[in-house]
């Protein structure tokens, strides 16, 4: 009985730190987003003197009034949202396509053609040839641009291969062979229902990638084709711009709008992720349960 009650103590005491380093461990991650989005409501002079530690000080929305008023914004979005999906979609099939074949030991070649893919996580012909090879393959001001330079993330690659060497049973595979099915039909039937878990983790990867995505835009888009990033980059640099033409008391005015801007696109930026994420989430958990071998 005593022994009983002894390890329920422990189990409780183990519990109880877990839960505080977690929490820790939250505040550590979560507290610079916050501190961010107090910032954007806060006046910069406060936050700059250390009074928006928790709470905003001098509450305004007026940078994101600023962001806003904008007309290229919501344009701007929806070309974020448009090469997020088709990106997402592409690399996460390209990615499929080249790691399946690459976790067959059978595969003719196979050690040669990991070999070459590596190497191209390593050296690459620059900014300048890859250019060059956009523009005369007729990409230029074209949204594919964003995807076929680099559709297939070598290290994504390599993950999904280690994923079905390690998490998929060859017997399972082998049984479909034996049963008729050819290798599309194990694919389909039996790789991809039991790797979601991965996928969903690929397709997050991706999603945060292509919406981040704002330098490869700049160089091979037109400036009606610019995605959301780059759209409340180029706010940010107008208001930096007016500040730098404004002199005496508009000097610190224009300053304190800068700032307030710079707050605001952050969290602006941040937001669509962060509320897609929790309904992402879920297909990590089905992926899991949907991926796990019963018998």
């Amino acid at each position: 009985m005593t022994a009983t009650k002894k390890h329920g103590l422990s189990d409780k005491v183990s519990d109880i730190i877990l839960v505080v380093i977690c929490v820790l461990v939250m505040l550590v991650v979560a507290y610079p987003l916050y501190y961010v989005l107090v910032a954007s409501v806060s006046d910069p002079y406060d936050v700059y003197a250390g009074k928006t530690f928790l709470i905003p000080s001098q509450f305004t929305l007026e940078g994101y009034s600023a962001v806003f008023k904008n007309d290229d914004l919501f344009r701007g979005f929806g070309c974020s949202v448009l090469y997020t999906v088709i990106g997402t979609i592409y690399s996460v099939v390209m990615i499929y396509i080249v790691a399946f074949p690459l976790s067959r030991k059978e595969l003719p070649g196979r050690k040669w053609i990991s070999i070459f893919f590596i190497i191209t996580m390593y050296f690459g012909g620059g900014l300048i040839p890859t250019y060059l090879v956009v523009r005369d393959t007729g990409l230029l001001n074209n949204m594919w641009a964003l995807f076929l330079p680099g559709g297939v993330a070598v290290g994504n690659v390599i993950i999904v291969r280690n994923f079905f060497e390690n998490n998929i049973p060859r017997e399972l595979m082998e049984a479909a062979q034996i049963d008729g099915a050819n290798d599309f039909t194990v694919f389909f039937r039996v790789v991809v229902p039991l790797s979601r878990s991965i996928m969903a983790v690929m397709v997050v990867f991706s999603m945060v990638a292509f919406w981040n995505d704002w330098f490869t835009a700049l160089i091979y888009l037109r400036k009606d084709q610019y995605p959301f990033p780059l759209v409340l980059r180029g706010i940010l640099i107008t208001t930096e711009a007016m500040q730098n033409m404004t002199g005496g008391l508009g000097y610190a005015e224009a300053n304190r709008m800068t700032e307030l801007v710079k707050f605001a696109s952050m969290i602006v930026a941040a937001v669509p992720m962060l509320v897609i994420y929790p309904f992402v989430q879920k297909y990590f958990e089905q992926g899991f349960m949907t991926g796990a071998v019963k018998g």
